[in-house]
């Protein structure tokens, strides 16, 4: 409640910035600082899969007589279950896996129908809220930077000061920011294992550190870069890059996806009296 507060007392008194001054200029806060006040989105199929992927039927296929066709359990959504190609936003194009955890990644990815945490609506992560194909908004002043997105009502409250390790592990972690020069650094430590980058099956463990750079591109975009750190997983720590683009309507504003409710009946379904659907299968991907 103080965190929705907090959110709802800086936009009535910043409100949503103007995407940009009459010259053209990238707006700034009265300390000088970029103004990153707004609502953004990312454009690209990193949700897909965060590496370069080829468009295809779908992303749970089976053995065809020829070739692989999608899943019974997706079959009926044609075009609209297929997977559209992208030339992905991982630095170098591949995850450096541990091998261990790259056959992790290939049963993940196996099972994405039963596992995918996209799918039951759990909040999705860092960096996976900032390229899901949903907005989200900053809301921000000297001292508070908030974060809201539409996907399942997850927010981040940005601290300016660190107020000192996580004291438990979450869906969304930790975030820590400073600045270098015009580029906010956000360190995010503190989430839980249970979140994927994509819908691909690319993993992570609750050990994984994320270190976010957000930069002034332009009036209207930021450049958004991440490394990712997480030694039980992968051999280095690895980058992802892509824009991120103010919304620039008139009604510009932040929607509402708060999925939980429609998922009970996947989740719950097999509960009723005459169930409507199967048990769900355990998640057991770690």
């Amino acid at each position: 409640m103080r965190i929705a507060f907090t959110c709802v007392l800086m936009t009535a008194v910043l409100g949503v910035a103007s995407a940009a001054d009459i010259n053209g200029k990238a707006p700034r806060l009265p300390d000088g600082k970029p103004n990153f006040n707004g609502v953004w989105q990312a454009l690209n199929t990193a949700n897909y899969n965060i590496e370069p992927h080829a468009a295809s039927s779908a992303l749970a296929l089976v053995p065809g007589q020829f070739v692989p066709v999608p899943s019974p359990k997706v079959v009926a959504l044609g075009a609209v279950g297929s997977v559209p190609g992208g030339l992905g936003i991982v630095e170098g194009g591949e995850i450096p896996y541990k091998p261990e955890a790259l056959t992790q990644r290939n049963k993940n990815r196996e099972s994405y129908l039963d596992l995918d945490p996209e799918i039951r609506c759990y909040m999705p992560g860092v960096p996976r809220a900032n390229y899901m194909p949903h907005a989200f908004q900053i809301v921000q002043s000297k001292d508070y930077i908030f974060f809201a997105y539409e996907f399942a009502g997850a927010v981040r409250n940005i601290y300016m000061k660190d107020p000192g390790p996580a004291p438990t592990d979450s869906w969304m972690g930790q975030s820590v920011a400073k600045w270098e020069g015009d580029t906010l650094v956000v360190t995010v430590t503190g989430q839980n294992d249970q979140t994927w980058f994509d819908r691909a099956g690319n993993w992570h463990t609750e050990a994984m550190t994320v270190v976010e750079r957000y930069t002034q591109r332009g009036p209207d975009h930021i450049l958004y870069e991440a490394t990712i750190t997480d030694p039980n997983v992968f051999t280095k720590p690895w980058k992802i890059k892509f824009p991120l683009y103010r919304k620039v309507e008139e009604n510009a504003q932040l929607g509402q996806f708060k999925c939980v409710e429609f998922v009970e009946e996947l989740m719950y379904g097999h509960l009723r009296k005459v169930p409507t659907q199967p048990a769900p299968k355990v998640d057991v991907h770690r």
